[in-house]
């Protein structure tokens, strides 16, 4: 039917990529959300200055956010040089990563298998299945997609060195598994992937037996010992443990690693064991999709987790008695294996499990299905109705993929789902909560924070949003009191830095300006593009009469973010210090970021009147 297997296999990535930016081309209408996009991409004053020198020094030695991705930070630096503040773009370059992802997948496994129908099924699969949708819709999931980019290129670079082995090609698989290490530290198993890779579809391990079924390999590479295959993967254990080691101590200064007081070890292996079980549920029935699932700490029934043990063993007795396929015991060693950086025995944050970390772990599922349904039909004869199913499927999963794109359209739907599908999820109640404080619907937001605070007492966005609400209606004092409450429940180096900047504003509203200026300090000494901790230090400034420095203050806040309230600011002394053309300019800015903003109106109708 084609020239050659290359037409063939272009015209079948043509395929997959129209399916996944059909599928997937309403993100591209979508905003930005109310969870990290703005310590990503619209607050952060790295990334909104573009990719530039500064920003790219920045990105090599930043453990912001609690980790080190330095590739993840240009990526989205890049994307603002490009469409500035507009989401579209944002959420372009991920979806166009994705389908990326989907092609790789496919022509590595057709390429090291030579079986066009089961890896055309996977890399159909992963394109389609809703679990991924997360990773793809959730512009600070850019790290998510980026990593597994790198990952399927080192795997796909792998097989061109097993199938000419040079210097050269094994050098560009250490650099793509570097350059993935750079985006996401989750791709850390690929050394152990590799291996896998080795025993089935590569066939390069030698056995006392007759190499077993499940496919050919695409590689007519000598057969090897364990030990050589595995000393040829030590210079990618070197940067796997270096990764480990800089994660490690991201994740702990950072603020995101959580004691042993607050998850034991017992309750981390149950809710591991039980994670696995779900993950595998969500393949087979992706509903009640969230972006956040609560921790269960010590509330798992032991049924629950006998139930999870009771199917991992089973599938692994599975895996196990029919090893001669081997894509079976590959594909299930590739799920337990690859989850195992992200399945919680360190557990960082607050979540059991994520859908996104199913986003590399499931295509080792995904190949035991594919691969075993194809031979399982060959064996019985069943002619095409096996792809008929197929096609089913993925119909069937591709509009529950659109559904779940759906739910990201906007804060409220998204995190109003999160709430119908989860139980005591705090942290869905604090983002619904700040979602509808943009739809200006306060009391009903106070009621989410109230609620969230009451499932954790320890959760220090709902004290923070607390201090926030009570800080607009000119509680001051109840604000304060939720602000410490919150100071003393977390150690997230860049949520204290908001939250003493919202302390010094609402101490300097009370007068108490020596208290003020020390909780803006404190704010920059955490980090010093708070950008209204340096507002506070203008607005005392300018109380005392230092205009300059208040000029200069001021100025530093607009920079690093510009707000209506900081150019109203700048206006008013720029005017006291005789530049009325100047402030002029400031209050025309200020109208700029808040059109509806009186203030600035009356004074740009003042120095008109004056100049008259």
């Amino acid at each position: 039917m084609f020239a050659s297997p290359e037409k063939r296999n272009l015209l079948v990535c043509l395929l997959l990529a129209l399916i996944t930016l059909a599928l997937y081309n309403p993100v591209t209408h979508h905003p930005f959300v109310n969870y990290d996009d703005d310590r990503y991409v619209t607050e952060n004053p790295h990334v909104r200055q573009g990719l530039t020198p500064g920003t790219v020094a920045w990105a090599l030695t930043s453990t912001e956010q609690a980790n080190w991705h330095p590739l993840t930070w240009m990526s989205h630096a890049l994307d603002a040089s490009l469409f500035r503040l507009n989401p579209a773009g944002h959420h372009l370059t991920s979806m166009l990563l994705h389908v990326g992802n989907v092609i790789m997948l496919f022509l590595t496994l057709v390429g090291s298998t030579r079986r066009l129908g089961p890896s055309l099924f996977v890399a159909a699969l992963f394109a389609v299945h809703p679990i991924n949708v997360e990773s793809v819709a959730w512009v600070a999931e850019r790290k998510n997609v980026l990593c597994a980019f790198f990952f399927l290129l080192a795997l796909w670079a792998y097989g061109r060195f097993v199938r000419k082995p040079h210097w050269t090609r094994y050098l560009a698989v250490v650099a793509l598994f570097a350059a993935g290490l750079a985006s996401k530290p989750m791709v850390i198993t690929l050394p152990f992937v590799l291996l896998l890779m080795d025993y089935w579809p590569l066939m390069r391990v030698r056995t006392a037996h007759a190499i077993g079924h499940g496919g050919n390999s695409g590689t007519d590479s000598p057969q090897l010992a364990w030990s050589k295959l595995a000393l040829e993967k030590v210079p990618l254990l070197v940067l796997s443990a270096a990764s480990a080691v800089i994660t490690l101590h991201a994740q702990r200064t950072g603020g995101a690693m959580r004691s042993t007081e607050q998850f034991t070890f017992g309750a981390r292996i149950a809710n591991a064991i039980f994670a696995y079980a779900m993950y595998l549920w969500k393949m087979i029935w992706p509903a009640h999709l969230a972006p956040l699932y609560p921790h269960f700490g010590k509330a798992l029934a032991a049924w629950q987790v006998s139930l999870a043990v009771l199917v991992l063993i089973i599938i692994t007795a599975a895996a196990i008695k029919f090893r001669t396929r081997r894509y079976l015991l590959v594909g299930w060693l590739w799920f337990l294996g690859t989850l195992v950086p992200v399945i919680g025995l360190v557990q960082v944050g607050d979540a059991a499990m994520a859908d996104r970390y199913a986003y590399i772990p499931l295509i080792g599922i995904f190949v035991m299905v594919a691969f075993g349904a194809a031979d399982l039909a060959e064996a019985a004869g069943l002619g095409g109705w096996p792809a008929a199913a197929a096609a089913a499927w993925l119909i069937a999963l591709a509009f529950a993929a659109h559904r779940q794109i759906d739910y990201w359209q906007n804060n409220q739907a998204l995190w109003s789902h999160a709430l119908a599908v989860t139980q005591n999820n705090f942290i869905a109640e604090d983002n619904l909560g700040g979602a509808l404080i943009l739809e200006g619907k306060e009391d009903e937001a106070r009621a989410h924070f109230e609620a969230a605070s009451r499932i954790n007492p320890n959760d220090p966005m709902s004290h923070t949003n607390l201090g926030a609400y009570f800080q607009t209606h000119h509680q001051m004092r109840k604000a304060i009191e939720q602000y410490q409450a919150a100071i003393a429940v977390t150690s997230d180096s860049g949520l204290l830095a908001q939250i003493y900047a919202n302390l010094g504003a609402a101490q300097e509203e009370l007068g108490e300006d020596a208290a003020a200026h020390g909780d803006f300090m404190h704010s920059l000494r955490l980090n010093e593009n708070q950008f209204n901790a340096w507002l506070g230090l203008g607005l005392l400034a300018e109380k005392r009469g230092d205009l300059p420095e208040a000029i200069a203050n001021l100025s530093r806040s607009i920079a690093i973010q510009p707000s209506a309230q900081a150019y109203l600011e700048l206006g008013r002394t720029l005017e006291r210090v005789g530049r009325p053309v100047d402030a002029l300019g400031a209050y025309q800015q200020a109208l700029e970021v808040s059109p509806d903003l009186t203030e600035a109106q009356q004074a740009i109708e003042a120095l008109r009147r004056q100049k008259r």
